[in-house]
Parts: C-alpha cells; sequence; structure tokens
C-alpha cells in the first residue's frame, strides 16, 4: 500500500497541515487508518515520519484533530523548535510513530509505574536515508527505550528502515551497540536534556537508562496496538483525541467518517502557499554540563 500527502496551509505558519491519502486518494487518518503492520509475518511495522533527520521543527500527528493530519506544535501561541543541545543538531534520527497505537493515559505500566502519554508510539528511525516528512515506510524493529516524560511514560523504539543497506546487519539492540558505537548513547543524552533550554528538568528513564532488546519492543508495541483497539471501539476513554476514520470503523460507528465528510475538513483548511521563514533562534546551540 502507498501512500501520498497533500499540504494545506503556508510551510512553517501556524496553519501549516499534512493530510494523508492511500493508494486510491482517498483521504485517511494516519493515526487510525494506516495498518501497524507492514508484514505481520516479518515483524515489520510501518512508521509515519513526522520530522526528518537533522531538523527542528516538532511536527507530530494531530491526535485531537479531524483525519489527524500532521502539524507543527505550538506552545504560548509559537510554533515549537526543539533546541540544539551541544552536541547535537535537531533531531538525530527520522523520529515518527508507529500507526494504530496509542500509550492509554489510563493504563499505568507495571515496568514503569507511570501512565502512557496519550500519544502513538514514537519511533527513532536509525537508517542513512534522511526521510521526508510525511512519508510512510517499512521498519524493523531493533530495541525501545522507556522514557518517563514529566511523569507520564513515553516509550521511544529504535527501528530502521527496511531498505536501508545495513538493515540486514541489524537485527537486535545489540548490533546498534555494536555497528553504530556511540549513537545509543548520544540518543539518551538527546532526550534527557532536550527540554532543559525551555526551562524544564531532565528526563529520566527506566531499567536505568537501558534499551530493552527487539523482542521487548515487539511486546510493547503490541500492547499499544490492543490499548489503541479499544480506543476506536468506544471501550476506552478518548477524552479529547479524534477518532475519525474512513477505513476501520464501521459505517454506522460514531468514528466513522464518511468521504464527503473527510473532503469537507481538509476544504476548510487554506490551500498550500508561501513558506514563511523559520526564526534565526532555531540555530542556536545551547551547552550544559552533564549532570
Amino acid at each position: 500500500m502507498s501512500y501520498t500527502v497533500e499540504e494545506r496551509g503556508n510551510p512553517n505558519s501556524l496553519g501549516y497541515r499534512l493530510f494523508f491519502k492511500n493508494a486510491e486518494g482517498k483521504y485517511i487518518s494516519p493515526f487510525h487508518d494506516i495498518p501497524m503492520y507492514a508484514d505481520e509475518s516479518q515483524n515489520v511495522f510501518h512508521m509515519v515520519v513526522e520530522v526528518p533527520r537533522w531538523t527542528n521543527a516538532k511536527m507530530e500527528i494531530a491526535t485531537k484533530d479531524i483525519l489527524n493530519p500532521i502539524k507543527q506544535d505550538v506552545k504560548k501561541g509559537k510554533l515549537r523548535y526543539v533546541a540544539n543541545v551541544f552536541p547535537h543538531k535537531g533531531y538525530i534520527w527520522n523520529y515518527g510513530a508507529i500507526p494504530q497505537t496509542w500509550e492509554d493515559p489510563a493504563h499505568k505500566d507495571k515496568d514503569t509505574d507511570c501512565c502512557g502519554d496519550n500519544d502513538p508510539i514514537d519511533v527513532c528511525e536509525i537508517g542513512s536515508k534522511v526521510c521526508s516528512r510525511g512519508e510512510v515506510i517499512r521498519v524493523k524493529v531493533l530495541g525501545v527505550l522507556a522514557m518517563i516524560d514529566e511523569g507520564e511514560t513515553d516509550w521511544k523504539v529504535i527501528a530502521i528502515n527496511v531498505e536501508d543497506p545495513e538493515a540486514n546487519d541489524l537485527n537486535n539492540i545489540s548490533d546498534v551497540q555494536r555497528l553504530k558505537p556511540g549513537y545509543l548513547e548520544a540518543t539518551v543524552d538527546w532526550f534527557r536534556r532536550y527540554k532543559v533550554p525551555d526551562g524544564k528538568p531532565e528526563n529520566r528513564f527506566a531499567f536505568n537508562d537501558e534499551f530493552k532488546d527487539k523482542d521487548f519492543a515487539i511486546e510493547v508495541i503490541k500492547s499499544t496496538h490492543s490499548f489503541w483497539k479499544a480506543l476506536v471501539n468506544q471501550k476506552a476513554n478518548a477524552g479529547e483525541l479524534n477518532c475519525k476514520n474512513t477505513c476501520v470503523s464501521a459505517s454506522d460507528s460514531p468514528f466513522c467518517c464518511s468521504v464527503d465528510e473527510a473532503k469537507a475538513a481538509v476544504s476548510e483548511t487554506c490551500p498550500c502557499g508561501k513558506e514563511e521563514p523559520i526564526p534565526s533562534s532555531v540555530d542556536k546551540w545551547f551547552y550544559y554540563e552533564r549532570k
């Protein structure tokens, strides 16, 4: 299955949105309508790329908006960019999410002792290619990091694009440690300190800051898929989440979004226009001693 994206609004503006279409040209939700598995027999998962490597704009699936387009996170009325905490520049992997997963805020994880962060599960893709925003790629899971972000469980899956030249050599988290020395340590450092320039404390991690292996990671993903199933089947509290979809829910479900309703939702946004300038402050480097 192939997917395309449609830009709406001016890039780098509050009104910018990236909507998704399937191979038939039908608008879909990247949260709900793209299958979690690309190949279940091989444990290959779909990943929706929200943030290409080396970029700073904090783009994410808009879980509370109809059709869940990708948009830039906003804080105090301003577009959010992650800071460059030395020696890092922007995101150090292609960053995104696995569709049809949900970290349930009502579920307290037995390992982290914290509840979910109310988002799809995050993925750091460590391949050689810089992906495009909105690209849907097939990934092989290698391991997972359990971050505790302001008291919430926020799993970070480590994966590689199955089409990457190194994909055959990377089959578990130990292979990353062996073939990409320093990358996992840099990943922990990035997640630990990326909010410090905003005045936030350093993030914490379960399991003594250590990554869990592939099998553990796949079980975590499966559990978040079961939470998502409960969500779209109205067996979990959706809260402010928008669960409208065009491919999953039956026609009598309140979450079923018709073709006309989907088209109307997109048409309510502005056509794609001129790119706005990115503030020069985004390139600033921050220096902090590691504690």
